[in-house]
C-alpha cells in the first residue's frame, strides 16, 4: 500500500505525501494569513493548480523555479505561467476531463462551478477540481473553489478516501450545502478547506464536524494550519 498522508497549510494549500513523493496543491503561501511555513520550506515533486485567482496561484512560479516541479493546470494557466516568470517545460496544459499520470500519481480534472480570472485581468480558463489518484488506486477529491453541483454524486461512485472540500462561504459553498456535498461525494474522510483566511470565510470547523457526524457517513478531519494527517489504509 501507498503511505499516503497530507498538511494544510492553510487556505485550499495541502502539501500531500504518496510515499516518498510530494504533491502541492494550489499554492498560496506569501500573504496567506494562517501559513506556518514559507514557500522556501517546500520541495514538492509536482505542483496542481485548480484555477486562476490569486489566492491559489500565488506561490506556483517561486517554488517550481527553484525546485523543478511540473505544474499541472488547464491550458489557459498554463500559457499564462510561461509568459509570466515560469521556466519553459514546467507548465503542463490540461483540461476538465482530463488526466497526467506523474508515475507516483495521476491527476483527473473535474468541473467546478466559481469564476477564474488570474492576477492581471486574463483569463483563467474554466475553473476546476482534481481527483488525485494514488499507486494502490485510493483516491482523492479536491473541490477547488466551488458551489454545490449534483455531478458531485458521480466523483462519489468513484470510491473516495478522502474529500476536501470548501466550506467558507461568500466566495464558495458554506457549511449547509458542504454537508450536501459530503453526502454526494460520500469519501471516507471528509476535509474542510477554504476557511478562516479573512473575515468574510469565517467558519466553526467544529460546529461543522458535528454536522458532519450527525448528517453524513464519512469521519470529519479538521485541521488546523501545518497539522499532518495520515490516511489509513
Amino acid at each position: 500500500m501507498t503511505q499516503i498522508a497530507f498538511t494544510w497549510i492553510g487556505h485550499a494549500t495541502f502539501l500531500f505525501e504518496f510515499d516518498d513523493k510530494k504533491v502541492l496543491l494550489d499554492p498560496y503561501i506569501t500573504g496567506n494569513p494562517s501559513a506556518t511555513v514559507k514557500p522556501e520550506d517546500l520541495s514538492p515533486d509536482l505542483i496542481v493548480v485548480s484555477h486562476g485567482h490569486g489566492d491559489h496561484i500565488g506561490d506556483v512560479v517561486s517554488i517550481a523555479n527553484r525546485t523543478g516541479a511540473k505544474v499541472i493546470t488547464n491550458v489557459e494557466i498554463a500559457r499564462w505561467f510561461g509568459k509570466n516568470g515560469l521556466k519553459e517545460g514546467l507548465a503542463v496544459g490540461t483540461n476538465t476531463g482530463g488526466t497526467y499520470d506523474a508515475g507516483f500519481v495521476k491527476v483527473k480534472f473535474t468541473i467546478a462551478f466559481h469564476s477564474s480570472t488570474m492576477p492581471d485581468g486574463a483569463s483563467g480558463g474554466f475553473p476546476q477540481g482534481y481527483i488525485l489518484t494514488a499507486p494502490d488506486q485510493r483516491k482523492i477529491y479536491f473541490a477547488g473553489d466551488t458551489a454545490l453541483f449534483g455531478d458531485m454524486r458521480l466523483y462519489g461512485e468513484e470510491g473516495l478516501a478522502a474529500a476536501l472540500i470548501p466550506i467558507g462561504d461568500h466566495f464558495t459553498m458554506g457549511i449547509d450545502d458542504s454537508v450536501r456535498a459530503t453526502i454526494f461525494l460520500q469519501p471516507k474522510v471528509v476535509v474542510p478547506m477554504h476557511y478562516n483566511t479573512f473575515p468574510p470565510i469565517k467558519q466553526d470547523g467544529a460546529a461543522w464536524a458535528e454536522r458532519i457526524k450527525t448528517e453524513t457517513q464519512a469521519t470529519p478531519v479538521v485541521l488546523k494550519p501545518g497539522e499532518r494527517y495520515v490516511l489509513a489504509e
